[in-house]
C-alpha cells in the first residue's frame, strides 16, 4: 500500500493481518476466502482493499511476514538468552514443542506455496526470517564463548548455519511424516557438537 498510515490506520491494518492469520491457521490457505477474513476482522470490502491494494495476494504476503515474526517470537525468551547449556536445552524443548503443537501444517510454508516463491516479496520474507534466526543462534554461541564454554577460535557462523539447517531438515521430515523424532535428534546432535568443543564437556 502507498503512503504513510496514521497510527489508527496502522492499528487497523495490523488487526486485519492478525485476524487473517488466525483464519488461515484454522481453515488453511486454500480454503480461506476474503469473505472469511472480512467476517473475522469486521472489515468491509472497500476497507480491505484500501489497506491491501493488491487484494488477497497482498494480504497473504502481509500475513506471511506476520507469521515469520511470530515464528521467532514464539521461541522467546529462550532464543534470546542462550548463555548456558541449560538455556540451550530449554530452547531445544521449546522448538520441538512448538512444531509438535503445530502438527503437520506449517502456516508459513503453506502461504509461500500458495503465493509462489517468485512473487515479489515472498522470497525476501523467508530470507529475512532465516537470516534473523541464524543470527540469533550465532549470538547464543557467542554468549557461550563469553562465558568460557567455547574457545574464541570456534567457528560461530558455521555452527549457527548447521544448526538452522538441521532444524529445517527435521521440520521438513516432520511435515511429511507427522513425527518429530528427527527434529529432536537434529537439535540434540547440534547441541552435542557445541558441547564437544567445551573443555569441561563430559
Amino acid at each position: 500500500m502507498q503512503g504513510v498510515l496514521t497510527p489508527k490506520g496502522q492499528a487497523t491494518r495490523a488487526r486485519i493481518v492478525e485476524g487473517a492469520a488466525e483464519v488461515l491457521r484454522e481453515l488453511g490457505v486454500g480454503m480461506t476466502t476474503l469473505d472469511d477474513i472480512r467476517a473475522r476482522t469486521g472489515t468491509s470490502k472497500s476497507q480491505l482493499f484500501h489497506y491491501f491494494r493488491g487484494g488477497k495476494d497482498a494480504l497473504l504476503l502481509a500475513v506471511a511476514q506476520h507469521e515469520a515474526g511470530w515464528m521467532l517470537e514464539d521461541q522467546q525468551p529462550y532464543l534470546g538468552c542462550l548463555d548456558s547449556w541449560d538455556a540451550w536445552y530449554r530452547w531445544r524443548d521449546a522448538v520441538v514443542e512448538r512444531y509438535e503443537l503445530q502438527g503437520d501444517h506449517c502456516p508459513l510454508g503453506a502461504l509461500h506455496q500458495h503465493i509462489g516463491r517468485s512473487t515479489p516479496g515472498a522470497r525476501a520474507i523467508v530470507t529475512e526470517l532465516m537470516w534473523e534466526w541464524q543470527e540469533s543462534l550465532a549470538a547464543g554461541i557467542r554468549a557461550l564463548q563469553r562465558n568460557g564454554h567455547l574457545p574464541l577460535s570456534f567457528n560461530v557462523d558455521q555452527a549457527a548455519a548447521a544448526l538452522l539447517a538441521g532444524i529445517q531438515g527435521g521440520v521438513s521430515i516432520m511435515l511429511a511424516t507427522g513425527q518429530s523424532a528427527q527434529l529432536g535428534a537434529a537439535l540434540d546432535w547440534g547441541i552435542a557438537q557445541l558441547r564437544a568443543a567445551d573443555g569441561v564437556a563430559r
